[in-house]
């Protein structure tokens, strides 16, 4: 480093410009962390799964083996009765019903036909939904004639 005389002022050449490029640094560091701050205020939960504002929540999770495995129509007619339990049962607070995705993977079990996610606010609600008349003859009518075999989790959000 090295200096010279300007009139009454010392001038700094060699640190004067890093002194301006670690200026200009920290304003795009700053300018950087505003921009990916307000990118990632603007992004949103999935809207199934236990998040930390569900805690006491209850996931209703069902897997479906048909007794006719791969029959479109019976597939059809599950989740055609699944999708009322969300329009005709209060207390089911969120529903995801669908075909299992078939996977490469040998840690997924895609074998099952038809798998239902339900969201109850607390364990007497998903009680109150087993009782309701609309799942009792959905079970009678629909899921017990066409299934092979059928595999509940009920898993509490923490």
């Amino acid at each position: 480093m090295w200096r010279r005389q300007k009139g009454a002022e010392t001038v700094s050449t060699g640190f004067s410009c890093c002194v301006r490029l670690l200026n200009a640094m920290k304003n795009a560091t700053l300018i950087l962390t505003a921009a990916v701050s307000l990118f990632l205020s603007s992004c949103t939960t999935c809207p199934f799964g236990c998040k930390t504002t569900s805690k006491g929540k209850v996931e209703h999770v069902v897997l479906v083996w048909l007794k006719r495995p791969g029959n479109a129509a019976d597939r059809a007619t599950v989740i055609a009765t699944a999708k009322k339990f969300q329009a005709e049962i209060s207390q089911v607070q969120h529903l995801s019903v669908g075909p299992a995705v078939p996977s490469e993977r040998p840690i997924v079990d895609d074998s099952f036909d038809v798998g239902l996610v339900m969201r109850f606010n607390s364990k007497a609600d998903m009680d109150a939904y087993e009782k309701h008349s609309v799942h009792v003859n959905a079970v009678k009518q629909t899921l017990l004639p066409l299934a092979k075999k059928l595999l509940v989790y009920d898993i509490g959000c923490e």
